[in-house]
């Protein structure tokens, strides 16, 4: 990333202290330009993020409040009294939280702090999706057909739904990032996704309004960023596509977006210069378009008054620093470029790491990142990790669950791709889930090749992105026992002064004698693997393996097999299996018992066996009752107990990562008990809703 090679004659000063008010990855992101800069940064955390590393980077920090972001980070007059006592002259906003609040950049004027960010009045405009299309409408940029008005009455939206055919798609006028967003397929469901989307709207944004508009079947999202100076000079740089998405957010964008003419190009940047002009905008933006794969044709859907998440693909192939632009530009200096200066140069992703579970509906997830191996970065024009996060952190059930943002740069597509596709290889996380394999699942998909993406692209492609699981590999398997194995020989040598240690009762070798160890693991669904492992006279292992639930012939034997635990990394075993040498790293959660295999393909989790006195006094929760698929907090409680309800009914609704989950009847029958009340948290695994007995079913299973 290269910066301009130096102030302009007569460039008005940088600041000499900002506050960041955000955390995470995008206030270590501000602070590191600040840093190269020579400015000083203020920081700002709640009770949670204490021990964060937007804390530690930055000059000066300050506890603003509680963990919930409505106590700390969204605290308007706690910020303001930071930069007071702080001395900070401007303050940069990141994303979300308050960098879209009109009223906190009008706060700061008023008490003579600059706000790094566009005017007041540009994020009112183009903060009502209703407004700012009717400002796009007299500017000539295209825009969706919908109903954008400020008419809220349910029969009188469910008409318009009707006039503009479904699917429509509901959406909070101030929405962002997904949040109050509900794709509607049948008139019969307008109502409860209409609820729905305006409840979420007021509890993110404070505005329950909404806006109904046509759902394109096969959209692309493409969008452009723009900037803008005080001195009435504005630019693009470049369009993304950011098509790649679940639950309406984005987890894989590049730059350009593959597939488009020079001619579609040259009109996107063109019309995102006249959106931005039209609300007299200042600084960073991005203007948002979903082009229809069908015909060819774009419609302006949104812009974003703020830094992207995705700013770094357009960074990588323009070679500029976005956030030293807009310190230039929140000082009054003119842009550092003309439109004909900004050049793509090349091709970039970003892939957003996710504490989630691709496999449950992408849910959410939290707890320690107990290991973190990051991908090698030999140069940080090629490759970049953008994190607030290291190992030992936590991820909290009150902020977004993203841990990074992994982006690449090649000279062309093919080439970032591989640089992609080989960075998430070597990109190591146990403590929680994560989407790690499943974006390698992706960007391997023969569609993503060629560049044929569009909104819909995981659904479209859900067989091929979830295949059936597989057991798995005998030498995969192999190299986890021998791991096994092996620590248990270090750790009963280093143990051997201490006669309480239990690796003294294990059974382990003597010098000269051949002895089999037998390694039971739980390979997911399919079953318990036995591995008998043996040392030879010689030093080599043999090593057995025997999948669950086969005859002999299914064996696998493995002869003459070399390993060892290296020096520099105990977390690695390094095995000669086959002629082929393999280095692999091997994690075992000792509170959970989960041993992780970061193998070739993949990684592979295998569960070691608990001790029979646990698993006797584990009790089975009652079949059909509902429990918190993460930690939550609950929204509305839609049933009562005593009430008969059916399969798919909705019960209740959850709130986690700032957004809501709506948790419906796993079958038919009659409520018992609601454990949590509106507003009581619940962990993840608790009984939420408890359903009556069936009859039925405890008759068969006494007759079982």
């Amino acid at each position: 990333m290269h910066a301009p090679s130096g102030a302009a004659v007569g460039a008005k000063p940088l600041f000499d202290k900002i506050l960041i008010a955000n955390r995470g990855e995008i206030a270590c992101r501000v602070m590191r330009t600040a840093r190269r800069l020579g400015i000083n940064t203020v920081a700002v955390y709640s009770e949670a993020d204490r021990d964060a590393l937007h804390v530690k980077m930055a000059d000066e920090a300050y506890l603003i409040g509680p963990p919930p972001s409505a106590d700390s980070y969204l605290r308007m007059d706690r910020i303001l009294d930071v930069v007071h006592r702080s001395g900070a002259q401007a303050v940069h906003p990141g994303y979300g939280f308050l960098s879209e609040n009109a009223a906190f950049s009008d706060l700061l004027q008023q008490n003579g702090v600059t706000f790094i960010g566009p005017p007041a009045a540009a994020m009112i405009s183009m903060g009502s999706k209703s407004e700012s299309k009717n400002i796009m409408q007299a500017a000539s940029v295209p825009v969706v057909p919908g109903y954008h008005g400020e008419k809220q009455d349910v029969e009188f939206l469910k008409t318009q739904a009707d006039k503009i055919g479904y699917p429509v798609l509901i959406k909070a006028i101030k929405g962002g990032g997904g949040k109050g967003m509900r794709i509607v397929e049948r008139p019969e469901d307008f109502e409860e996704m209409l609820a729905s989307s305006k409840r979420e709207g007021l509890k993110s944004f404070g505005d329950d309004q909404v806006l109904v508009e046509k759902y394109l079947v096969t959209p692309r999202h493409v969008e452009v960023q723009v900037f803008a100076d005080k001195l009435g000079n504005a630019v693009h740089l470049h369009e993304r596509d950011c098509s790649v998405q679940r639950r309406h957010q984005k987890i894989l964008e590049e730059a350009p977006a593959p597939m488009l003419s020079e001619s579609v190009r040259a009109l996107l940047g063109e019309k995102a210069v006249a959106a931005a002009k039209a609300v007299d905008y200042v600084g960073a933006g991005t203007v948002e378009f979903i082009f229809d794969n069908a015909d060819g044709k774009f419609y302006f859907m949104e812009m974003n008054t703020r830094l992207q998440v995705e700013h770094p693909v357009t960074e990588m192939i323009t070679g500029t620093d976005l956030v030293q632009w807009q310190l230039e530009v929140a000082a009054g200096n003119p842009l550092p470029l003309k439109q004909e200066q900004i050049l793509a140069n090349g091709h970039a992703f970003e892939a957003r790491i996710y504490a989630e579970n691709p496999t449950k509906g992408f849910l959410p997830d939290v707890g320690p990142l107990l290991h973190v191996r990051s991908p090698h970065i030999y140069d940080p024009a090629v490759i970049r990790l953008e994190t607030g996060v290291r190992q030992g952190d936590q991820v909290s059930v009150h902020y977004d669950p993203m841990i990074s943002k992994l982006v690449v740069h090649g000279r062309d597509r093919h080439e970032a791709l591989r640089l992609l596709r080989r960075s998430l290889q070597q990109y190591q996380v146990v403590g929680l889930n994560t989407n790690i394999d499943f974006l390698k699942t992706v960007i391997d998909h023969p569609a993503f090749i060629a560049g044929d993406v569009e909104t819909g692209f995981i659904q479209k492609h859900d067989a091929d992105l979830f295949p059936a699981p597989t057991p798995a590999a005998a030498d995969v398997v192999a190299q986890a026992a021998l791991a096994i194995v092996l620590r248990q020989q270090r750790q009963t040598t280093t143990a051997a002064a201490d006669p309480y240690s239990p690796w003294r009762s294990l059974q382990h070798w003597r010098p000269g004698y051949e002895r089999a160890q037998r390694v039971t693991l739980q390979d997911g669904d399919h079953g318990l693997v036995h591995i008998d492992v043996t040392r030879q006279s010689d030093g080599s292992f043999g090593v057995t393996v025997e999948p669950a639930g086969t005859d002999a012939t299914a064996v696998t034997r493995f002869d003459n097999v070399r390993a060892e635990i290296p020096m520099d990394d105990a977390e690695v075993v390094q095995v000669d299996l086959l002629d082929r040498r393999l280095r692999t790293s091997v994690v075992l959660e000792a509170d959970t018992g989960r041993l992780h295999v970061f193998a070739e393909k993949g990684k592979r989790t295998f569960q070691l066996p608990a001790p029979k006195y646990l698993t006797a006094a584990a009790g089975d929760i009652a079949a059909g009752s509902v429990v918190a698929p993460m930690p939550c907090k609950i929204s509305q409680v839609m049933v009562a107990p005593g009430q008969t309800v059916e399969k798919g009914t909705p019960l209740i609704v959850l709130e986690a990562m700032k957004m809501e989950h709506v948790i419906k009847a796993p079958k038919a029958g009659t409520v018992d008990r609601i454990i949590f009340g509106v507003g009581e948290l619940a962990g993840e695994g608790k009984l939420l809703v408890a359903f009556k007995p069936d009859p039925e079913d405890a008759a068969a299973e006494k007759n079982a």
